[in-house]
């Protein structure tokens, strides 16, 4: 890591980010190859080697403070941002802890609802956060691979307009296929129902053991 202590500023803004993005991003492509081709043992080591890579701590630790939307949410700790030299400081950290860092407590924050009651927000701190983004590079790919084609949730570059698009091709009065069908499913009732015969089947277990 090239780094000036007399103009730490230009240090930082001066880095050849594309250059980090282009690592990163041929490693991310590598462990999507990986893990499409079945090679878990491939995939792993490539995760490692990503998370040892100082392109992808950088990219981490840019997005974390500089490109985020709640990027100057502080923490436990209470710092709402960071100096450029914090940043360098924070990416040699990364490098010497991220196979074995240590989480801070999260700075909760309540949230008033509509209903009157209130929601609570966690917050991590800012270095943290940027492990967790470094780690996200490391395991999205990984994911992706696996993901339905028509999955569109919480995927990056797909959102709802995706999902839009496709039932438009699907279900318009010139696509194919005389039945069609829109099914709509509420995923919170169903999870709560998931839960309450899960509770019934331990409760079952348990009296069968006792």
């Amino acid at each position: 890591m090239i780094r000036h202590n007399r103009n730490v500023s230009e240090s930082w803004e001066f880095m050849d980010w594309k250059k980090f993005q282009k690592t990163t991003f041929r490693l991310q492509k590598r462990i999507y190859s990986a893990v499409r081709n079945g090679d878990k043992r491939k995939a792993r080591s490539l995760q490692r080697l990503l998370l040892k890579s100082e392109s992808a701590r950088m990219i981490a630790i840019r997005q974390v403070t500089q490109l985020n939307a709640g990027k100057k949410t502080a923490g436990v700790d209470g710092k709402k941002s960071l100096t450029h030299e914090e940043r360098f400081d924070l990416e040699t950290l990364l490098s010497k802890e991220s196979h074995k860092w240590k989480h801070n407590k999260l700075r909760e924050i309540p949230i008033p609802k509509k209903d009157g009651t209130k929601r609570i927000l966690k917050v991590p701190t800012i270095a943290d956060r940027a492990w967790q983004c470094l780690v996200k590079l490391a395991l999205e790919p990984a994911h992706e691979a696996t993901f339905h084609e028509r999955s569109y949730g919480f995927r990056t570059g797909r959102g709802a307009h995706d999902a839009q698009k496709v039932l438009f091709h699907n279900l318009n009065s010139q696509a194919k296929g005389k039945e069609k069908r829109v099914i709509e499913l509420d995923g919170v009732q169903l999870t709560e129902l998931i839960q309450s015969s899960t509770r019934k089947q331990n409760k079952t277990a348990t009296k069968l053991r006792n």
